[in-house]
């Protein structure tokens, strides 16, 4: 009996384990790392000489511009040092600026290039999303009838495996990409699924309702973290170790950090009742009271209720738009930026062009998520969706596309980082509330799958436009993001608590 009633210790160690292995599993949010590099794109001016796509006759590359691509560029005289993949061969014009390359050296400059499709080059990504989220509704069900600690070990396989195989793809515009298709796209997006699903569930039932927002905010915070590091390492990693030697290395090291963190990972014991806070006050309102009522419907009693349908609905709107600009945030930089200020993200060395967008989107999609728990616990779930609602729309309808500066695309990348975190917090938030904890996992994993169907469709509608706008933008998909956000805003103005009744609870 003494174990029903002690204090939440263990939950603090489920917590920190949870955020852990989100921190792994975040590496699905760096892959507009690998979205800029394989859609790079050269051309060849006059005797093989290599240009920018979009430069009509132009027969060289400026060097400041050769990090875009990920090409280290030797300021020696021509033929007067080695030369690999990896370097940009040729002669530097110190007045100019411009780096002259030679036959050879625009062979090797192309082989860095992929020349992929938008679509193509987000298939991966998309589908990792989709299998995420659909893997999600079976194993909130799998982690609360065999436990959290084999549900996410079972993961940590599978995201490590996926990677592993990913990293046998051949790198190369015609090559074979299926193992990346599959290894990336199906096993490691089923293996962020099955651990994913067990981190929050486990460690939100250790703690009294009135701490739901900040323990799920927390918890999930490692997810939208993990690119602060996964960003910069994995853009390290491509310069050393190439992309099959990144994936592969990614793989082993997640392999093994999910399945340890995996391994603090319970639930409590059956009957264990909470400790209230000692500053805890009951709320008054109506509403709050009900969201703090133990009530737990069956997922079959879940999906009865209209408020499922809406916040079903409301979730894919808003995974649409935050996944969409996740997978391509690293190829906005080099669309909206001037040379110059692509030219200064260049010097700061293994942040160098597009991880630093990448890097700063994290932060705010971290830092979003326990702020607007903690926001949510005092005013509201609904209330707190809608202001992350419009305040995405906002960014992403207008300030983004109007951000021609390295400062401002920084910082409106963090606030779009920010609104979508908030959404990771409150969704499972809001579905606790209302439809209990007992059955949390397998409820919020349904629920989820919208996350993956809206994070699929939206990242191929940006691969779409962008390929139809000839390389060039991604306003149009910017523009259609926005306006979904709006829809969603306006259904949450419709959502309430459901009606509880003896019939509803299990």
């Amino acid at each position: 009996m003494a174990e029903k009633t002690a204090s939440p210790s263990t939950g603090w160690i489920v917590t920190l384990a949870g955020v852990c292995i989100n921190l792994a599993l975040g590496v699905l949010y760096t892959w507009s790392i690998f979205t800029a590099k394989f859609t790079t794109v050269v051309t060849y001016g006059a005797n093989g000489v290599v240009a920018k796509a979009g430069d009509a006759g132009a027969v060289a590359i400026k060097a400041a511009d050769a990090a875009l691509y990920g090409i280290k560029v030797p300021e020696v005289a021509a033929g007067k040092a080695p030369y690999g993949a990896a370097d940009f061969v040729g002669q530097l014009d110190k007045v100019t600026g411009v780096y002259k390359v030679s036959k050879v050296g625009a062979k090797v400059f192309a082989e860095g290039a992929f020349n992929w499709a938008g679509t193509d080059a987000l298939l991966p990504y998309a589908l990792a999303l989709l299998f995420f989220g659909f893997t999600m509704s079976f194993a909130g069900r799998l982690q609360d009838k065999y436990g959290p600690r084999l549900i996410a070990s079972i993961g940590g396989v599978c995201v490590g495996l996926g990677m592993i195989i990913a990293s046998f793809s051949e790198f190369t515009p015609k090559g074979n990409h299926l193992p990346l298709v599959l290894g990336f796209g199906v096993l490691t997006g089923m293996g962020i699924g099955l651990a994913y699903a067990c981190a929050t569930p486990a460690a939100v039932k250790w703690f009294h309702p009135s701490k739901r927002g900040l323990i799920s905010g927390t918890v999930v915070a490692g997810f939208g973290l993990a690119s602060v590091y996964t960003a910069p390492t994995t853009t390290a990693l491509i310069t050393s170790s190439g992309l099959k030697g990144t994936f592969f290395n990614l793989g082993i090291a997640f392999f093994i950090s999910i399945i340890l963190f995996a391994q603090l990972l319970k639930n409590p014991p059956a009957g264990y009742e909470p400790p209230v806070p000692a500053n805890f006050k009951p709320p008054k309102a109506a509403a709050a009271a009900v969201a703090l009522k133990r009530v737990d419907y069956t997922w079959q009693q879940m999906i009865k209720t209209p408020q499922f349908f809406l916040l079903w609905v409301m979730y894919a709107f808003a995974a649409f738009a935050g996944l969409m600009m996740i997978g391509v945030i690293a190829k906005v930089a080099p669309l909206q930026l001037s040379a110059a200020d692509m030219a200064k993200m260049a010097l700061t060395g293994v942040l160098a062009g597009a991880s630093l967008l990448v890097v700063a989107l994290a932060i705010g999609n971290g830092a979003g998520r326990p702020i607007f728990g903690i926001i949510s616990d005092k005013i509201g779930r609904v209330p707190s969706m809608i202001i992350a609602f419009l305040a995405q729309a906002v960014l992403v309808g207008f300030l983004l596309p109007n951000a021609h500066s390295l400062n401002l695309l920084l910082l409106w990348s963090a606030l779009i980082g920010m609104m979508y975190g908030a959404c990771l917090t409150l969704f499972p938030a809001a579905t606790f509330d209302f439809f209990g904890t007992k059955n949390g996992g397998v409820n919020y994993g349904i629920i989820f799958s919208a996350w993956g169907v809206g994070g699929a469709l939206g990242n191929y509608a940006i691969g779409w436009i962008y390929d139809l706008s000839g390389k060039t933008s991604f306003n149009n998909a910017y523009y259609l993001a926005a306006g979904l956000l709006v829809v969603a805003a306006v259904l949450a103005v419709t959502v309430k608590a459901p009606q509880h009744s003896d019939e509803a609870a299990a």
